[in-house]
This record gives C-alpha cells, structure tokens and sequence, in this order.
C-alpha cells in the first residue's frame, strides 16, 4: 500500500500532523501501541500561549531563553510563541474544554520559569483532554488509515520513495510505501529506571533517522522533573508544576523551605534550577526525603483543580488536601533528539521529525514549562504545509525474513541499560561511570547485532535503548566540561 504520509507516533505532534493534512493526502497513523498510549496524554500542566493582553510575545520569549540557558534556536523560539496562539484556539475549536472563568474566558495558570500566568488547561488532565479530542477528529476523517500496535522497526528510502517496515500485534511483518514520513515517536524516558515517561518512550524514532542519515544533535540535553511521586514505580506519576504555581511549598526533609537559597524565583524557578537546588539540599541534610506541601489551601479547591494528581496520591494512602506528598526529581524529558529545520526537515527530502523526538532549537539547554504541546503542534502543522505529493507505484516487496535466530532476548538487559543511565547521568553527569557505561553499552549492541536473537518488538527496543544510550553518555563525554 502506498501512502503520501506515513505518520509514526500518536501522541499530540503525530495527531496534529494528521488533521493538518489536507484531504486529498492519503495518510496512514502508526501508533506503537494504544492510540492513547502517550507522554501527550499523561500531560498534566497545560499549554503556554500569549492569549491575553497582559501578556506579550516578547515576554514569552524572553522566558523561553531564560529557562533555555539562551542556548535557544531564537528564530524557532519566535515562530512557536508568535503562532502557537492559533494552534491553542484551533483545539479549542475542535472542542477541547479548556477551564474557564464565570466570564467565559481561558484560566491561565503559572509555572516555574514563566513570569506571567500564560498556561491554559484542562485542571490537571490536559494531555487526555487534548490527545482524546485530536484521536477523535483523526478517526473522522476518511483520508486517513490507522495502524495500532504497530511497530515500525527500519525505513529505507529507494528513490524519491520511503520503505517502512513494521510488525503487527501478532508478530507479523509487512511493508508499506510512502512520499513523506514524520517521525512523532516521543522521547528516551524508557532508558532510565525511573521516568515520568509512557512505556513506549524507548528512542524508536531517533534510531530510525540516524540509520537513514539524518544528523542527532544534543542528546545530553535531559530535562529530570523536580517534583515526580517518590514512589517504588518505573513510570512515577508526574506532581505538575501547576501546583507550586498555585501555592504549594517545596520542603526538606525537616519541614522547612528551601529553595530561596538556590533561587529568586524559589519553588517556581526553571526545573534544572529546582533540581540542582533538591541535589544541593539532599547533600546538606543527608536525605532525599523531600514533599510537596498545599494542604495550606481549601481543600475543595485543591481537589476541583487537581483531580487527577488527588487521585493518584490517594492511590498510596497520600491525602494531598491534609498531607505533604513525597516528590523527588526523575527523568521526564528530552531537548535533543533528530536536528530539523524551522519547517521540521531533517535534510532527507521528505523525512520529517516532530516533538519530542526532534530538535527545533526551541528549548535549548532546558524546556519552559508547558512549551511541549505548543511546539508539537506549531512544527508538525509546519511540516505538513512544505510536504510535497510524488505518485510512484512500486511492487510488493518480499518481506521473508531470512536467517532469523531463534533465541528471545533476555529482558535483562533492558533493565541493565536503564541501571547504567541512571547510575551514570541523574541530573548531573559521573564521568568515571559513563565512561564504563559507553563500553557496557558498545558490548551490548554488539552482542544483539550479532548474535541469533528473533528480531521481535523486544529485539528491536533493546537495541534502540542501547544506542540512545550510548549517544547520550557518548556527547558527554566528549565535553567532559558538561555541567
């Protein structure tokens, strides 16, 4: 089957990529597992946008760079606040409910690192709010197929013309052509022990333009989120920055706030800033025992304006409303990732890279809170709009696997990778430990490309994990100065 966009990845850059098409392009939506399956949907925040008159592009910008450490790509930085805007009212048209006033206005909420409330929101469920309404006008339109808990393992590219190779929930292989890919498959959270990532953030895409030829820029550039539950999970629930923005204390172990020492902006500084202040303050008080404190705010409020993260604590016995809830930094984000240009090109004519898995230049060393979904959908819409159609008519291609080895891959490794990542780089970097772990990394890729493994979903991600991995510690230490 041939396709003029073949679109992988369902979180917001990957939908919005879909419904930005025109109707006269056939497009076919990859998703590695469910629809819904997303860092998108597990968003909690809400969208940053200049959407009032008390606010400014300019001041957008200026905190945009701020938090970036003004290692920003300035003219992305001016497209996303100057555009982003639209695109915020666009989903507004499609039907997301954004909170409003008695007035009928948008709520704005405040984050750390903006200097203004410029955040709309959906109370602290955001991302379901917008990945289900965008989901639900992709499965509307007719020009567009949809291939769930699909993995797409390699794209070659014959031509003017892209091969992309996938298995089917059932373990199947099969392939289909197409004039443009978008790679929309999130981040790298996956590598990491403890994440705020969906389980599919295992670098897929990335690996997928490196072998294609597209160049990886600043794969060191890792957001770790100050305020994740301090719970005994993999993917830790994300305690949104919404709630310091609305009043909640950040405390030691002791009971005591903190972070005026570390910042200006204290609990709303950037969240590099509010990282390095928890590390700093673990070293002082001989603890990692930080919380999160509102229970000074009417409880009713608390529960109407954070629903979901009042659940979620309540799954542990935390009673957000009367407790401190226990929060410590983990991963959450990645700034790096596929170089692309302001309209989302990687330089391979018709391969494109958009969100996470991309890098715009607009969140240089650090991401402004709540810019995520604004980028993914101001850069994805701006893909579809340089796309080119090209009509070419190709065979079948035979996709009998020759020489497939029998042995399943030990689940192991992905544990001893996510080990080595956190071990080596949490928030600040341990030279000595990358080092060991770029050569542990080397020999498991070596190991998997050589030996007789099934190549299966699981083959595929291991490898995948090993090599965002290896390019992450591998930068670092080539600027063994990296702070």
């Amino acid at each position: 089957m041939h396709y003029d966009i073949t679109v992988i990845g369902s979180g917001i850059a990957g939908l919005y990529t879909c419904i930005s098409a025109e109707s006269e392009y056939n497009v076919l939506l990859i998703s590695k597992s469910d629809f819904l399956n997303s860092n998108t949907y597990l968003a909690q925040g809400g969208i940053a946008g200049v959407l009032a008159e008390d606010d400014s592009f300019e001041s957008h910008f200026d905190d945009t760079l701020k938090a970036g450490k003004s290692e920003n790509d300035k003219r992305a930085v001016e497209v996303m606040v100057k555009e982003g805007p639209q695109d915020i009212l666009r989903l507004k048209d499609i039907g997301v409910e954004f909170d409003t006033g008695s007035d009928g206005r948008l709520l704005r909420t405040l984050e750390g690192g903006h200097s203004i409330r410029r955040i709309v929101h959906c109370k602290d469920s955001t991302g379901k709010e917008v990945a289900q309404k965008l989901l639900g006008r992709v499965v509307d339109r007719q020009n567009i197929s949809l291939m769930e808990r699909t993995f797409v393992y390699d794209i070659e590219k014959r031509d003017d013309e892209f091969i992309v190779y996938l298995i089917d929930h059932k373990g199947h292989k099969q392939s289909v052509t197409s004039s443009n890919v978008v790679l929309a498959t999130g981040g790298i959270g996956k590598i990491y022990k403890n994440t705020t990532n969906s389980s599919v953030a295992t670098g897929d895409g990335i690996c997928l333009a490196r072998k294609l030829g597209a160049s990886i820029k600043k794969m060191s550039y890792i957001q770790f989120h100050p305020t994740a539950l301090d719970v005994e999970v993999e993917e830790r629930p994300l305690i949104s920055e919404a709630v310091r923005g609305e009043g909640a204390y950040l405390l030691n172990e002791r009971g005591q706030r903190f972070m005026h020492k570390y910042s200006p902006m204290a609990e709303l500084a950037p969240r590099d800033d509010v990282c390095k202040g928890i590390l700093a303050e673990a070293r002082i008080q001989g603890s990692n025992h930080f919380y999160l404190d509102i229970s000074h705010k009417d409880s009713d409020y608390v529960r109407k304006r954070f629903p979901y993260i009042y659940e979620k604590c309540m799954e542990w016995n935390i009673d957000m409303t009367r407790e401190r809830i226990p929060v410590y930094p983990c991963q959450h984000y990645l700034m790096g990732g596929i170089d692309v240009d302001i309209n989302s090109s990687t330089g391979i004519q018709g391969l494109y890279a958009v969100g996470e898995c991309s890098n715009t230049g607009v969140h240089g060393k650090n991401r402004l809170a709540s810019n995520s979904l604004l980028e993914g959908m101001v850069f994805s819409r701006r893909a579809v709009s340089t796309m080119k159609l090209q009509r070419h008519a190709y065979e079948k291609i035979d996709l009998a696997v020759k020489n497939d080895g029998v042995n399943h891959i030990d689940k192991g490794i992905k544990s001893e990778i996510m080990d080595i990542m956190q071990s080596s780089y949490f928030i600040e970097a341990d030279i000595e430990k990358s080092l060991r772990g770029v050569k542990r990394l080397g020999e498991i890729t070596s190991e998997l490309r050589e030996g007789s493994y099934r190549t299966d979903i699981e083959y595929y991600e291991t490898l995948n994990m090993a090599q965002v991995a290896s390019m992450i510690l591998g930068e670092i230490i080539e600027n063994a100065d990296f702070k």
